[in-house]
């Protein structure tokens, strides 16, 4: 397998991507590291207040399955660019989301149709944190096999449904098409 080689100019972008992300989250009102202003490297409690304000979250998983996704999508669309021109534009893609999911109109959708009724949107270290680990998934879609791939992606989201009843299928599915089903299955598990 051939070995990933970052250019100055592409690590340059990927640096400036994250800088960018943390003004405009800043800009936005979020906070670097939280209400709280204590940095923390875990929040495991997806009902605690300190939620998406951590390093690592379990919500950090989907990140990764981010990751996943998006070395398919541009390995479909941008197969003979070089890897690292998709990891960075896997990066500016993960950037872009977590700005949408950090503004208003998105945190309101959250509260009023997910389980995640006091959510307050992420920290910026939070962010920064969710775009690493989609990077992280990115080279690890590069690195295994498909199968390999599709198995972790499987075994991630049964793994966050067992422990924690959601997971990134039932995130979008909350925010796109909400079904009060699944969203009183999911509080029954506070």
């Amino acid at each position: 397998m051939p070995r990933l080689t970052l250019s100055r100019n592409v690590i340059v972008a990927i640096v400036g991507v994250l800088a960018v992300t943390a003004a405009i989250e800043a800009w936005m009102g979020r906070l670097p590291l939280g209400p709280d202003g204590r940095f923390g490297w875990l929040e495991a409690d997806i009902w605690s207040s300190s939620q998406s304000q951590r390093v690592l979250d379990p919500y950090s998983f989907t990140h990764v399955l981010h990751g996943f996704l998006f070395y398919g999508l541009l390995w479909l669309v941008a197969r003979k660019a070089p890897v690292s021109t998709r990891l960075f534009a896997a990066v500016a893609l993960e950037a872009a989301w977590e700005i949408l999911e950090n503004s208003p109109i998105v945190i309101d959708r959250y509260r009023a149709v997910t389980i995640a009724q006091g959510y307050i949107g992420d920290s910026i270290l939070n962010s920064v944190s969710d775009i690493f680990m989609a990077a992280f998934g990115f080279l690890l879609a590069w690195r295994l096999r498909v199968g390999v791939i599709v198995t972790l992606f499987i075994v991630s989201e049964l793994l966050m449904l067992a422990l924690i009843r959601d997971n990134l299928t039932l995130n979008i599915l909350m925010l796109i098409a909400p079904q009060e089903s699944v969203r009183a299955w999911q509080m029954a598990g506070r």
